[in-house]
Parts: C-alpha cells; sequence; structure tokens
C-alpha cells in the first residue's frame, strides 16, 4: 500500500517534509527549505529503508539545542505516515 504525506515542521530550517512510503519502506523524501545538502544526504540515507528503523535512527537527534533537528522531525512525520 502507498502512502503519501506532507508533513510541516517545527523548529527546524525546513518548514515541510514530503514522504512517500510502501509496504512499510520509504520510497522517497524530500525537503523543503533547511541546510540542503545535509537534507540530501538524511533522505538518500532513508529511501528503501523499513519505516521502524529509520524512525530509531532518527528520533531524538537535536540541532543546536532546538531540541529537534531535520532528521527528528523526519522521525515524527514517519510516526504520523504509520497511522494512515
Amino acid at each position: 500500500m502507498k502512502k503519501n504525506l506532507q508533513y510541516t515542521t517545527q523548529g527546524t530550517c525546513s518548514k515541510m517534509i514530503n514522504i512517500d512510503v510502501e509496504n512499510g519502506k520509504i520510497i522517497g523524501v524530500d525537503f523543503l527549505g533547511g541546510c540542503h545538502g545535509n537534507t540530501q544526504a538524511v533522505a538518500a540515507l532513508v529511501r528503501g529503508m523499513d519505516i521502524d528503523e529509520a524512525i530509531g535512527r532518527l528520533e531524538g537527534i537535536d540541532c543546536h539545542g532546538r531540541g529537534t533537528s531535520c532528521p527528528d522531525q523526519l522521525a515524527k512525520a514517519l510516526r504520523r505516515i504509520k497511522q494512515l
């Protein structure tokens, strides 16, 4: 089953994350805003990964004491897409 989510981030330089998931695997991630090289790298690294594995690796990563980060926001978005 294919799912898509546009997730509005909070507390990060990126403003939105577009995510495509199929059968529990991440098939595409696109960040709007943020540190372009870093967000491209995160998106490439999670492509093909199981949702739960990505959440486990990304959740709780902090950026400059903000209490969140682009990877952490991606983990939150992945939790949300699991509920769809």
